[in-house]
């Protein structure tokens, strides 16, 4: 499984822009992979920062390049 580092230099060499790490999170939920809690989050319902749809795409990229999901 890929760090989110990986997945942040991989995005940034193939499509020009660095993710937030809150934005990897949040495709990595839809997607249904499992994730630890965040010491720093709070209890909000929604997300604060959720992934715009024009990053999501690249994000799910990588996921399947590390081959996180197919």
């Amino acid at each position: 499984m890929a760090t989110y580092r990986q997945i942040q230099d991989w995005v940034r060499q193939t499509r020009g822009f660095v993710p937030k790490t809150c934005w990897i999170a949040h495709v990595k939920s839809d997607l249904g992979l499992s994730m630890r809690r965040s010491v720093n989050r709070y209890s909000h319902p929604t997300r604060v920062n959720p992934c715009p749809d024009d990053r999501r795409q690249a994000i799910e990229a990588a996921l399947r390049y590390f081959e996180m999901v197919r």
